[in-house]
């Protein structure tokens, strides 16, 4: 089947660019020019991705993300301005996978949403091959193969990025893993821009260990390098 994508924007100049170039790469396009019709759209057609800007009449961009993430963890690439800092963190905190900002590149943006749908495909099950499990404190337990993460007998209602995240650091647990690794292995790609699209999903993945039991959380941030997972 082709991948869905959802573009939302007010700017019928970006939006017929954004899906000129996504038709161009085969790519089924669909579109709305506010909040309230992108909510809509989301729910009736369940598109695998959703291009959405910041800047929308009606019900915002970050009233849109917070509502999908209410039900849905479809992945989201925020289209920013560049003086819309503040407002890009808060998204990436409300759960957006992603940002591109305001002059984008179409060939960049479309690096991006190859490997944020890349990260966000399950892995094909392999019952032949021995199941991975990685354990941490607080009756910790993470299952690779069917991306299952608990928490003694509660189970986490994870991100694929946030899963991504936790894999990383479970595996690599003792060692310094700097925000650019984990770009790079979680994200997917090269990231192009500042790291703190790293410390906001971290910090969605700190609270939800913690709000199961205080001490699963033992992510550690390492001031001026990055995380690691103790031990």
């Amino acid at each position: 089947m082709t991948t869905k994508i959802l573009v939302v924007d007010d700017e019928p100049a970006v939006t017929d660019l954004l899906a000129y170039n996504l038709r161009k790469a085969n790519y089924d396009v669909l579109t709305a020019a506010n909040g309230r019709e992108a909510l809509d759209l989301a729910r009736q057609s369940n598109p695998d991705l959703i291009l959405l800007d910041l800047m929308l009449p009606e019900v915002d961009g970050l009233e849109v993300c917070r509502e999908l993430r209410k039900t849905s963890n479809v992945p989201i690439i925020m289209i920013t301005a560049r003086d819309e800092e503040i407002d890009r963190v808060v998204g990436l905190e409300l759960g957006a996978d992603d940002y591109v900002p305001k002059p984008f590149s179409v060939r960049e943006l479309l690096a991006r949403i190859k490997a944020v749908l890349r990260r966000a495909a399950l892995p094909e099950s392999k019952p032949t091959e021995p199941v991975k499990v990685l354990r941490g404190p607080g009756g910790l337990r993470l299952e690779a193969e069917s991306r299952l993460v608990k928490v003694a007998e509660t189970v986490l209602p994870l991100t694929r990025l946030e899963f991504d995240l936790l894999e990383l650091l479970l595996t690599n647990a003792g060692r310094v893993l700097t925000r650019e690794r984990l770009l790079e292995q979680a994200w997917g790609y090269d990231f192009v821009g500042d790291t703190r699209a790293v410390d906001s999903a971290l910090k969605r993945l700190r609270a939800k260990l913690r709000a199961a039991d205080p001490e699963a959380d033992a992510i550690e941030s390492v001031r001026g390098v990055g995380y690691r997972f103790g031990t």
